[in-house]
């Protein structure tokens, strides 16, 4: 350990950070949680279901590959839950899966590309695409001193300036539940979040993101109005395709855009 006031540890970071900024983009792992919504991506870029995925025996996740110009893509998806056989939406399996995917695919970058709900008080409407600036949790409640703030785990997404002024997609903060439906406690805890659109998986796959060292993106298209008179449900199910449509359009322009670049070029 440097004596306290040595700054060469300091310096030593610095430098590895700024090897990480230079670095280009080879590897990505694209993170999509229902089927719905991944498999334009897949047939858009012609990826092949892996056989081998890399992920542990048993489990229900499924990995496809391909190669698109100068990129190694990767796009997981939790699958079915074995059994009630609807896709493995939410936080755990998201978490899981990010680390495993990162573990066995070494990725430059993860995209995490789904749909959300969005609030029309910040600006979202139906068919919206967001890019996260930000994520935290707004149903880990732990009322005490620090742990609150560890429960709201607010994490920055990797920082984009270039791809945001390229492809002018919209900008918001995110903030992630393990519910489709918003309870008083949820909605009081989203707004001291200062969420534009809500999830569930996005401020897991930064947690873990963020543990891997590994820098992630968060790309949403909003289904449902969560501050309106339509029931969420209701409206998610109506407008999934539609907005699937306008998310795959987003994904593309992102892959499209980071080829061939590095980390600090977006």
């Amino acid at each position: 350990m440097a004596p306290h006031g040595d700054g060469s540890e300091a310096s030593q970071e610095a430098v590895v950070a700024q090897d990480e900024t230079s670095r280009c983009i080879s590897t990505v792992v694209i993170i999509i949680a229902m089927k719905t919504e991944a498999l334009p991506v897949v047939n858009k870029f012609q990826l092949k279901e892996e056989p081998d995925s890399g992920f542990p025996k048993g489990v229900p996740w499924v990995r496809y590959h391909g190669v698109y110009k100068d990129l190694n893509i990767n796009l997981v998806w939790p699958g079915k839950d074995s059994t009630l056989g609807v896709d493995s939406v939410g936080t755990v399996s998201a978490a899981l899966m990010t680390f495993a995917a990162i573990q066995a695919l070494q990725p430059d970058l993860i995209i995490n590309a789904g749909t959300a709900g969005g609030f029309k008080a910040k600006g979202a409407g139906i068919g919206d695409v967001f890019l996260a600036s930000h994520v935290a949790f707004h149903d880990r409640r732990i009322p005490i001193p620090v742990f609150d703030l560890y429960g709201v785990g607010q994490r920055q997404a990797c920082s984009t300036p270039n791809l945001l002024k390229e492809l002018n997609l919209k900008v918001g903060r995110l903030s992630t539940g393990d519910s489709l439906d918003m309870s008083p406690h949820d909605e009081t805890a989203i707004t001291a979040n200062d969420a534009t659109v809500k999830d569930m998986e996005g401020a897991a796959i930064a947690y873990v993101a963020d543990l891997l060292k590994v820098p992630a993106i968060f790309i949403k298209a909003v289904t449902d109005v969560v501050d309106a008179d339509k029931p969420a449900a209701e409206e998610f199910l109506q407008n999934l395709a539609t907005v699937t449509a306008a998310l795959d359009q987003a994904v593309n322009q992102v892959i499209e855009f980071i080829n061939g670049k590095c980390l600090s070029e977006l």
